[in-house]
């Protein structure tokens, strides 16, 4: 008998990612798949990928999960809160969902509105020190996808204090898996392919949570809409505050961080080399003209965004090394 893991939320496309990670871990068993309008379809149905992973979605409930070591929330938004507070206290639990990740009440209220559910361990394990809080805890709050691969690149430079944390501009692309499962007339293959298209522009969700994590005081995100399932590229920029080269501060903030890959010089990062992978690839220059910092940040959203990420938070929490289950390579073509 391994870790008995369960995985709420496990019909969406972060759920399904989570269960082949889950089910492929060698420490891990999967004692429970729950889910809401698939509740009673068979894993293999909703997710044809998992052939053979003979597993029935049960209903989104307390008592299904309660008898696991560890809970998997895959849930929206808002809908974790609740659901964590009637495990009980010894199951460990890592939310993807943004439920707990903000500290600040009044940042939650203006960017997903309701009640704050307070704040848990943030689960980034390669900013400093974060690693051993996770390992320390039972409750972690996932990062989001754009805040991972956003975090990676600028947390660094702000803390060496090679960036002015004032003035950050980011403009990313992703996927559409990021969006989620549910049929929206804007993710239609009609809609996307041959198509680039900005959303939620100067509002988007994971601006408090990235200034929280990098310590960047004034950022401007411009989130953009791919013709692609998965994947993010982040460009990431700030003013210097002193002269240094980006590249050699990233270098060596990550040279124990098995997952994030600072690439050599001349190469940049792009999404499909991180496809199916939990690694984050970064690269930085100077601009030659603005003189600004200039990181290119790549992931899989599905991978190091979201299901990768939480396996790696939870490996930490159980005590095993954090790679375990993980690749840190991608798939190509």
């Amino acid at each position: 008998m391994g870790i008995r893991v369960a995985v709420a939320g496990a019909s969406g496309y972060a759920g399904g990612e989570l269960l082949r990670l889950v089910a492929g871990h060698p420490e891990f068993e999967v004692v429970a798949a729950t889910a809401h309008r698939q509740a009673g379809h068979r894993v293999d149905v909703v997710h044809p990928q998992l052939t053979g992973l003979d597993l029935v979605l049960g209903e989104t409930d307390p008592a299904t999960l309660a008898d696991a070591d560890l809970v998997f929330l895959a849930l929206p938004h808002g809908e974790s809160a609740a659901l964590a507070a009637q495990l009980p206290a010894e199951v460990r639990v890592v939310d993807l969902g943004a439920d707990h990740r903000l500290a600040d009440p009044y940042a939650w209220a203006q960017y997903y509105g309701g009640t704050h559910a307070g704040s848990w361990t943030y689960g980034l394990p390669e900013l400093p020190g974060q690693r051993e809080l996770i390992a320390d805890s039972t409750r972690v709050a996932n990062t989001g996808c754009y805040a991972a691969a956003i975090t990676l690149a600028l947390a660094p430079l702000i803390a060496d204090g090679a960036a002015s944390p004032a003035d950050v501009v980011v403009v990313a692309a992703s996927g559409t898996s990021g969006a989620g499962r549910a049929a929206k007339p804007h993710l239609l293959a009609s809609e996307v392919l041959g198509d680039l298209s900005p959303y939620r522009v100067g509002t988007h969700q994971h601006v408090p949570e990235i200034k929280q994590a990098t310590g960047a005081t004034g950022l401007s995100f411009t989130p953009v809409l791919a013709p692609m399932p998965r994947g993010i590229l982040a460009t990431v920029t700030a003013v210097p505050a002193r002269g240094v080269d980006p590249q050699q501060v990233l270098a060596q903030a990550y040279a124990h961080a098995p997952f994030v890959h600072v690439l050599p010089e001349g190469r940049w990062p792009h999404t499909a080399a991180t496809l199916g992978s939990n690694s984050c690839h970064l690269q930085a220059t100077v601009d030659v003209d603005s003189g600004r910092l200039i990181v290119l940040s790549a992931l899989d959203n599905l991978g190091k965004g979201a299901a990768g990420q939480a396996v790696q938070n939870a490996n930490l929490m159980l005590g095993l090394p954090e790679t375990t289950g993980l690749s840190v390579w991608g798939v190509a073509p």
